[in-house]
């Protein structure tokens, strides 16, 4: 895999930006013309730099502006219960984000609901309905400070 140069790292923060933007519109930024500019975005796609291009939406205009931050800790820790739990996290349309964590908690999950009551739904019918689940801990988001699906490069 080629290293990234100074034009490829600027196109990455140019798209992560606005994923809208032309090659023509990026070219013209850079101060080159849009063919390059092409070849390399085709690199870096193909390369997994790029993994997708999505729309950020609007979590209040959706009406999902519940946002719940549940720990979840296992009973057991072997292995066939730890992939039985990513697994099944994989169906639930309400999780967002779930990472295996290291430490006093073993999951992560960044949840999103109308509200309360439709949370409390979800862990009741849902989430508490995945086997070896020994502990759910869950915080409610006051306030989005700061929100970006932009990595520092």
């Amino acid at each position: 895999m080629e290293q990234l140069d100074q034009i490829d790292t600027t196109i990455l923060r140019i798209l992560q930006s606005d994923a809208k933007k032309t090659t023509k519109e990026i070219a013209k930024i850079l101060n080159l013309t849009p063919s390059p500019i092409y070849e390399r975005i085709r690199r870096l796609e193909k390369q997994g730099f790029i993994k997708k291009y999505v729309a950020i939406l609007d979590k209040k205009l959706i009406d999902r502006s519940i946002t719940t931050i549940c720990q979840v800790s296992m009973r057991y820790h072997n292995e066939a219960f730890i992939e039985k739990f990513e697994e099944q996290v994989q169906n639930l349309d309400e999780v967002q984000e779930c990472f295996h964590m290291a430490g006093q908690v073993d999951f992560l999950l960044k949840i999103h609901t109308k509200s309360l009551e439709e949370y409390h739904d979800f862990v009741k019918y849902k989430l508490s309905k995945i086997e070896n689940i020994g502990v759910l801990n869950s915080t409610f988001v006051l306030k989005d400070i700061k929100h970006t699906s932009e990595y520092y490069i």
